[in-house]
């Protein structure tokens, strides 16, 4: 019996992880609607001037959707690891790497996606002006996977700890001050009118570096924490 071709592979373990999260669409919401009661709580505790809720909406949006991603995270192999499949999928011929970048594809595509959707709705709460939600779009586009990919190989340092939540959040969140300078950097510089495409383009480096390493760092640990 031979192996199923890599795409093949590939696109099994993508279209399972979404069928997987459409059953929990529940799951799904509990991110975006985090973000937006922690976006509204804003102009209540800083009061309604637009002015201060324009000069802080960039940041305020990025950490919001930062700390929403966090509370998806610990969930990211643990029906996989409760059912077994992940044990397959370290005996699968096919490269570790290659399926572990499939489903975390899938947690971007459910977790980080959804809230990229929202946040022109959490920027025109905040004021932010219009001609720049594009560019929080786009370091809302380069940021997000970057902390998927960074918090799946925590996620895989911890594979099989009991209530890893807080020791996730407390790993992730230094690695997660660069990626939040650069995005919030490029949104300001474009609020203030100065050029904005330098942060942008260390976001993107940043981001093809961590699509290679990444994954493969997650493979390791993976097999790591199995093996322990």
């Amino acid at each position: 019996m031979t192996a199923a071709p890599l795409p093949a592979a590939c696109a099994a373990v993508l279209r399972r992880d979404l069928t997987l999260a459409w059953r929990r669409r529940g799951d799904i919401a509990m991110p975006v609607l985090y973000a937006l009661i922690v976006a509204t709580l804003f102009p209540f505790a800083l009061g309604p001037e637009q002015a201060l809720l324009q000069r802080i909406a960039g940041g305020v949006v990025l950490v919001t959707v930062l700390l929403a991603m966090l509370l998806a995270l610990d969930a990211m192999f643990r029906s996989d690891i409760e059912d077994g499949s992940l044990e397959q999928l370290v005996l699968a011929p096919q490269p570790l790497a290659v399926l572990l970048g499939m489903k975390i594809l899938a947690h971007w595509l459910t977790t980080a996606l959804p809230l990229i959707v929202v946040a022109p709705l959490l920027a025109g709460m905040l004021h932010l002006p219009a001609e720049v939600i594009p560019v929080l779009l786009l370091a809302l586009l380069l940021a997000t996977p970057m902390l998927s990919l960074l918090g799946a190989v925590l996620v895989a340092l911890t594979a099989g700890t009991r209530r890893s939540g807080m020791l996730l959040a407390l790993m992730l969140l230094p690695l997660c001050v660069p990626v939040v300078i650069f995005a919030a950097g490029a949104v300001a510089a474009a609020q203030q009118g100065l050029p904005w495409l330098a942060p942008i383009a260390w976001l993107g480096a940043a981001l093809a570096l961590t699509l290679v390493l990444a994954p493969l760092g997650c493979a390791v640990a993976l097999r790591i924490a199995l093996d322990a």
